[in-house]
């Protein structure tokens, strides 16, 4: 059985037909290099060019026996090509060839993730201008603090996929390297012109030193940005959590019309989708560890990152596709219940106004902050036990000597917490803010 997270965009990619044709690509630009460079006949390079080709059966035939699969594939290859065959991996180390194929297919899984990451930035980008203004309960601790919008909590999810983006973004240019250096890296078998010209044509920057391979810590920083994402993707959907609980119950993901929650309780709406992301995201971030720890091999080039890789890079981006589009499907569907967060403002009885409470009674009162803290802790813990509104409380409490009904009554406006939601929507001027205003 296919597991449930393997996406068909990721899975082309790191399928043995796509992997092995990366590696006829490194191949065959070698071979053209080589008859730029007049080694190989144009006879040759025309032969290789219109016959070369593989068998991924014949390859794990060949393999079963040298126990060497660059050797296999190789040898494949030259089977189809016949006398001219001996031409190709001429000059080559197997590393040569995996590490440079490599970069291609890290660098076309990274595009696919790019390519559903940013439609999930777009998505939210688009729900925290529709939602900037609408109220909710800030948290801190899992506990009320101050009013804020439901439109700028996304906005902050938003930046912070923006910073993701820039980051696998700049990754993606930093690895897209290729080598030829030979097996510890003099090119004493094939110079430095070979290798600028076989990056040329598949489109990858040089190394500008290696050994056999291409140095771990590029990977590295694949893995653990991806791992960054993952944590991104992970607290977008633990916010989703803890907003769709039944005591809160302000924001759900979709719940499309014959699903089910549970076996035992009809009721059920469960989070099914954003645990998933929260699960996986373990999982993604597990891979931080071997990938760190292939940046440390022996002198030139071991092998012991070689079985950590094949497992490693196909996994990573089949989670981090698969909790992307996962989460486009959230952000898409997203229920949003704002009475149930203006309801929520108020459950508390005017608590979330403390702050502005204490700041007025140092401004307004005369009193040391210490004493201003005193007058609002004592009548928040009030409000806490005895469940008496904060603002009755203040209004008779005889230590407030200066301030109206009116003046106390003023400082429970919500619009005083949302006099600058607009400027701090004004640093994303991708956002269609005005648009949205009209």
């Amino acid at each position: 059985m296919i597991p449930r997270y393997e996406t068909p965009e990721i899975k082309k990619i790191w399928t043995d037909e796509n992997r092995f044709g990366r590696w006829l690509d490194v191949e065959l630009a070698a071979t053209q290099a080589w008859n730029e460079a007049g080694v190989v006949p144009d006879g040759d390079f025309k032969n290789i060019k219109e016959k070369a080709g593989f068998n991924v059966e014949r390859i794990r035939e060949i393999e079963e026996v040298t126990q060497h699969d660059v050797i296999a594939f190789v040898s494949s290859v030259a089977e189809t090509i016949g006398e001219s065959g001996r031409f190709v991996h001429l000059g080559l180390t197997s590393s040569d060839v995996i590490d440079t194929a490599s970069s291609l297919l890290l660098g076309e899984s990274m595009d696919v993730v790019l390519g559903e990451l940013k439609k999930l930035h777009k998505i939210l980008g688009e729900k925290a201008v529709e939602y900037r203004f609408t109220p909710c309960p800030g948290r801190t601790h899992g506990i009320h603090a101050e009013p804020t919008t439901f439109g700028l909590k996304l906005l902050n999810h938003y930046a912070e996929l923006g910073r993701d983006i820039e980051r696998l973004s700049q990754t993606k240019k930093e690895m897209m390297v290729g080598k030829l250096s030979g097996a510890v890296g003099t090119y004493a078998n094939c110079p430095p012109a070979i290798e600028a010209r076989v990056c040329e044509l598949l489109g990858l920057g040089i190394d500008p030193v290696s050994t056999q391979v291409i140095q771990r810590d590029r990977h590295a920083r694949i893995v653990t940005d991806l791992a960054i994402f993952g944590g991104t993707l992970e607290r977008l959907a633990l916010e989703v959590r803890h907003l769709q609980r039944t005591e809160v119950l302000e924001a759900l993901e979709p719940f499309k019309k014959g699903q089910k929650g549970s076996s035992a309780m009809p009721h059920k709406k469960n989070p099914i989708l954003c645990e998933r992301v929260c699960g996986m995201s373990r999982l993604l971030r597990g891979f931080a560890v071997p990938a760190l720890e292939d940046i440390a091999l022996w002198h030139e080039r071991d092998i012991s990152h070689s079985s950590v890789e094949r497992v490693m890079w196909p996994d990573a981006f089949h989670l981090a596709h698969y909790m992307t589009k996962i989460m486009i499907k959230v952000m898409s569907g997203l229920v949003v219940n704002a009475d149930k967060m203006m309801e929520d403002i108020d459950i508390t009885k005017g608590l979330l106004f403390s702050g502005r409470v204490l700041i007025t009674l140092v401004e307004r009162e005369g009193v040391s902050r210490e004493e201003a803290y005193a007058i609002a802790q004592s009548n928040a813990m009030r409000c806490w036990n005895e469940k008496v509104p904060l603002l009755e409380l203040l209004k008779s409490d005889p230590r407030i000597t200066k301030m109206t009904d009116s003046e106390l009554e003023s400082l429970f406006d919500l619009g005083y917490y949302l006099k600058h939601i607009d400027e701090v929507f004004s640093r994303f001027p991708e956002l269609s803010v005005a648009e949205a205003s009209k």
